[in-house]
């Protein structure tokens, strides 16, 4: 049901209130050092604005030149990732970028990932991370039907999740929480991290977590975006996987096998080819027809547009569904060469504990 007119107003008067005093205080203060390897050797690699939704401010993306680490530099406050994170997920929400930003759900990925798991024994329980609505759990079961699925999440979409019946329990909080990492303790066979770790404040202590809650002989699974990824160099800020302000922390694959390993990991796959994910052409089109088209009605929009604007991004939304038809098939197309290539733009670890 949409919104009234007036619980709309009220939205725009309380955005607009909270943006009084500009974004500058939901950034922490900017760090002179690289936070996994500490060197102080830093080039800006990425400036650009919220591009999916549009909401005000700025975002910086910094690589540390020894590591090759790239994260978000000045890091968004718990208080401004809740400010870009509200509304994302609302029926309401302008449905052009996340049309392709969403395709990483779609279920032949997710079948795929859980068959990763079929040259180890089967596990009898799986806790999914940042599990979101649950697909991924949904889809699994069909390649595991006798595993146990749970998931956990920081939003109230893990609890609808366990209602629809994809997870079996539903941990609501972070995994890093400490009453979350006691319970769950030593108590799963799988863990998986699918697009997870790059929101996450300290990848580390995440990893560690992961790694608590595993039984031993147990297996982490994570997917993540590749910073190596030729497409970050040729299309800029228009390469989905940036996806600022949302994205913490890019990880080159050396890194986040090295810190496995400290930590006492066994790493038994490492690979860029299955974990690709075709969307990168089709994400670039449909961020960039999102910045130059007139807005949609938002909350943080200091006027709602008119009907003429209205009309005329409902028309051009139309217009450009061919283009992004192409794209998107293009970008299909060229994935089984792609995905052999530096274009890759996910890798797939697999370590067991």
């Amino acid at each position: 049901m949409p919104p009234t007119p007036q619980a709309t107003a009220e939205r725009r008067a309380a955005y607009l209130s909270e943006l009084a005093r500009g974004t500058d205080h939901f950034h922490e203060p900017r760090r002179e050092d690289c936070p996994w390897c500490g060197s102080k050797l830093l080039r800006t690699r990425l400036r650009t604005q919220d591009l999916v939704q549009r909401k005000p401010g700025t975002f910086v993306v910094d690589e540390c030149r020894d590591c090759s680490h790239a994260f978000q530099n000045p890091r968004l406050t718990p208080e401004g990732l809740a400010f870009y994170d509200r509304d994302l997920h609302r029926e309401s929400h302008d449905p052009l970028a996340e049309r392709i930003l969403g395709s990483r759900g779609n279920l032949r990925r997710h079948r795929a990932a859980a068959r990763a798991m079929l040259a180890y024994p089967e596990p009898e329980s799986w806790l999914d991370v940042g599990t979101g609505h649950g697909h991924f759990p949904e889809a699994a079961k069909e390649i595991h039907p006798y595993t146990a699925f749970d998931g956990l999440d920081p939003t109230p979409r893990v609890d609808k999740a366990r209602a629809a019946g994809r997870i079996e329990e539903a941990h609501h909080g972070r995994l890093t929480d400490p009453e979350i990492a006691e319970r769950l303790r030593a108590r799963y066979d799988v863990v998986s991290m699918f697009h997870h770790l790059e929101h996450t404040p300290d990848p580390r202590e995440e990893l560690r977590a992961a790694l608590a809650v595993l039984r031993p002989g147990g297996h982490l699974l994570v997917e993540v975006p590749d910073p190596d990824c030729a497409f970050g160099s040729l299309l800029g800020k228009w390469w989905v996987s940036y996806r600022q302000p949302r994205h913490l922390h890019l990880m080159p694959l050396p890194n986040l096998l090295g810190e496995l390993e400290s930590l006492g990991c066994e790493v038994v796959v490492t690979d860029r080819r299955a974990a690709h994910i075709p969307y990168d052409l089709a994400g670039a089109v449909a961020l960039a027809l999102g910045r130059v088209l007139p807005a949609a009605d938002a909350p943080w929009q200091p006027l709602p547009p008119t009907l003429l604007q209205r009309r005329l991004r409902t028309a051009l939304l139309r217009a450009s569904a061919p283009v992004l038809a192409s794209a998107a098939a293009l970008d299909h197309g060229l994935a089984p060469l792609l995905r052999r290539t530096r274009f890759s733009n996910t890798y797939r670890i697999i370590a067991r504990r």
